[in-house]
């Protein structure tokens, strides 16, 4: 059975990966882009206290936005964030350790891969998405080349989307796709321009929807 926060990441479509100087720069970079109608963001390890971010856009918005914690790394952090409200995991990598203790939280996993060999592990291993990072050495004529020998895995490309090659993410077949500084520029993050953000989340929500109305 599909994990329920898989399901939720692929009707969502866009993950927008937050990796913010600060606890309060993180909840407003998140607050833009759900002003700009990105509804599932990924709370990174290199924020500083991500699980008490989530905690709190967790009280903020409940169902209404998709929480999950990404950058893990470490044994132990996965039942941190999840305890705080994350519904789904990703790392960066793939490895055997990382990937038992995100599992055992029963949130949905994503674990990191790059080659055929690592993505066969992270599918091994449990993963309910495979996160292709970093996507921007292949682009999305690797990813279409990865669906080749793996139909049937969950692939979710990560650095080097932006809202003017998305369609051809989703068209090699993506799941979703995750995005950090394309739509949170770590100039805006430190400036505080909010703006910014919730343009650039406009700009990949408008994207993502001619996508889905052109396939309806």
């Amino acid at each position: 059975m599909t994990h329920i926060a898989v399901s939720a990441a692929r009707e969502q479509g866009i993950i927008a990966v937050l990796r913010a100087p600060s606890v309060d720069s993180c909840l407003l970079a998140a607050d833009a882009l759900v002003r700009g109608g990105v509804r599932a963001l990924e709370i990174t390890y290199s924020t500083p206290e991500p699980a008490a971010v989530i905690r709190e856009l967790s009280q903020r918005y409940g169902s209404d936005v998709l929480l999950g914690a990404g950058t893990l790394t470490r044994v132990g952090q996965a039942a941190e964030v999840v305890a705080a409200g994350a519904a789904f995991l990703v790392a960066p990598g793939t490895r055997p350790a990382i990937a038992e203790d995100m599992k055992a939280t029963g949130a949905a996993v994503m674990l990191g891969a790059l080659t055929p060999t690592e993505l066969m592990l992270a599918v091994e291993l449990g993963a309910d998405v495979v996160k292709v990072f970093p996507s921007s050495l292949g682009g999305p004529s690797y990813l279409r080349a990865l669906r080749g020998p793996f139909p049937e895995v969950p692939l979710m490309p990560t650095g080097g989307v932006d809202e003017r090659n998305l369609p051809d993410w989703f068209a090699a077949g993506a799941i979703a796709i995750g995005a950090g500084g394309e739509l949170t520029p770590a100039t805006a993050l430190a400036a505080g321009d909010w703006r910014v953000v919730e343009q650039n989340a406009r700009r990949f929500r408008s994207a993502l929807d001619r996508v889905r109305a052109g396939a309806a």
